[in-house]
């Protein structure tokens, strides 16, 4: 939605936008739209410039289906249109091949067809994803050969038995990390076998999180990636994360992702060329790290709290699998699936089901770990000379530059959009939510502390070498707060 605010807010001599909806949830997509033009992304462009989203029109149709499921009269009324953004995909990382395919490449294919037969077409962009080569070290600007045959591809994908077909995938893969990234690879490649009919791009973004200035600092829509681990972590069911404490974290606010989007059409457009131009965005010029992010989500997600937490947040990063995966287990794993269990046996009610959370938050933190636990090189050349281009006026309006980013703002910023845009949590109730986040640090101390007599208690009654040591050490104690105690009652006894 961020494209379409910026794209309303910066360029009002737009004719028309027109965005490809499927009927959802018996919704039908004019009903959608309505929904959509309501949302509070629009909020300053609304009491702005309220008419522009007029220019907004629905198209009843769905990128699995056979020309996007549009009808011929459809695709008539799009003989004007000059510029498309292809930025529909499945962004779960480990979809089933056969989704993530459809979602993923055929959704693209099926759209450079109805791009060929526009006249007026003076730049396709297509969203695809700097990690579509993660096996590599350092990604270029370029396309990289596809990573199997279409026709392997097909075969893999019509084989019935779904036993076979999972092997078959795990082979297929090879050493891309997932579905997704497999996916995005092989659909660059279709894009490149459009590339002398019209100007075509291929925009990579890192990994995209909330923005920076526009609509409004903190905007953030989906629970994916680092949202996800805010809103796990800010509820208080979260204690676990592994990544590489001072590994690079390339996280790309999404008004500075969308502003390049916009500015590598305009690129194509005026600046053309025979061949599909690749941009790399990335935050390699102004990067932050994990540990970074990490300290500033636990201290924010306390400063700016949640609705009705869970418990207390609280985690523990490691990079050795075998300590994250102890510390999964121990604090997240066991005390969800206990307090499931206790609730159904007192008969009382959850919101969500503990142990399907607990699963949900071992599989987030299993994708997310590819990325945590390693860093790449992503030139952004390309993304350099386009800002060079820009006048300095174009260079104000779309931000393109991530050296602008302050880290520690950004990210308590990020915190905050997530809480009131995502969450749509109430800044009225931030007082509320901060007394039930001290109940839940009373509770936790009060645990921590049991937890600590209950295993001195073990080790006293299990233990000679440690009963002998910590009872010396309580004797070294007491035997050292009698002796300064002594020495100051004899000094004041002097000073008398």
């Amino acid at each position: 939605m961020v494209l379409i605010e910026r794209l309303l807010s910066t360029c009002p001599d737009v004719g028309l936008l027109y965005l490809l909806m499927r009927e959802k949830k018996d919704q039908p997509p004019s009903k959608r739209l309505a929904e959509l033009k309501k949302s509070q992304v629009f909020d300053v462009l609304r009491s702005a410039h309220p008419e522009r989203l007029d220019k907004l029109r629905a198209l009843s149709g769905d990128t699995a289906r056979p020309a996007l499921g549009l009808s011929p009269d459809a695709v008539r009324s799009l003989q004007q249109v000059s510029i498309v953004f292809h930025v529909a995909a499945t962004l779960k990382f480990d979809e089933e091949l056969r989704k993530a395919t459809d979602e993923n490449l055929r959704s693209v294919t099926r759209l450079l067809e109805i791009c060929d037969q526009l006249p007026h077409i003076d730049a396709v962009v297509h969203v695809s994803t700097a990690y579509c080569m993660a096996e590599l070290a350092a990604v270029e600007e370029r396309v990289y050969p596809p990573p199997c045959a279409r026709e392997q591809l097909d075969a893999v994908i019509d084989q019935p038995d779904e036993e076979i077909r999972q092997e078959l995938t795990k082979k297929l893969l090879g050493d891309k990390p997932n579905t997704y990234t497999f996916t995005k690879a092989m659909a660059e490649h279709a894009v490149v076998q459009h590339q002398a009919k019209y100007p075509v791009a291929i925009f990579r973004p890192t990994i995209v999180i909330s923005s920076v200035r526009t609509p409004v600092p903190g905007w953030i829509e989906n629970l994916n990636g680092p949202s996800g681990v805010i809103v796990a972590a800010g509820k208080g069911l979260l204690h676990a994360f592994r990544c590489g404490p001072d590994l690079r974290a390339d996280l790309l606010p999404v008004d500075i992702a969308i502003d390049t989007m916009i500015a590598v059409a305009w690129d194509i457009a005026t600046h053309r060329t025979s061949s599909v131009r690749v941009y790399n965005a990335t935050t390699y010029d102004n990067p932050t790290t994990w540990r970074q992010f990490e300290l500033n989500v636990r201290r924010n997600v306390v400063s700016e709290p949640f609705d009705n937490a869970f418990w207390y947040p609280f985690a523990t990063t490691f990079s050795n699998k075998f300590m994250h995966r102890l510390t999964e287990w121990s604090l997240q794993t066991v005390p969800l699936h206990a307090a499931q269990y206790i609730c159904k046996f007192l008969n009382l009610n959850t919101p969500v089901n503990l142990i399907v959370v607990s699963q949900k938050l071992k599989a987030m933190n299993s994708v997310l770990e590819f990325f945590s636990m390693r860093e790449w090189r992503f030139h952004n050349d390309h993304v350099k000379q386009l800002r060079a281009r820009m006048t300095a006026a174009d260079r104000d309006l779309y931000n393109l530059d991530c050296t602008t980013i302050d880290w520690d703002e950004h990210f308590k910023n990020f915190v905050i959009g997530t809480r009131r845009y995502l969450l749509k949590e109430k800044d009225e109730d931030i007082a509320k939510a901060k007394k039930h986040i001290k109940k839940m640090y009373i509770l936790h101390t009060g645990a921590k502390m049991l937890l600590l007599l209950f295993f001195t208690r073990m080790l006293l009654q299990k233990s000679e070498v440690a009963r002998t040591f910590i009872y010396g050490t309580l004797r070294m104690l007491l035997s050292l707060s009698s002796a300064i105690y002594q020495r100051v009652f004899t000094s004041n006894q002097i000073d008398t």
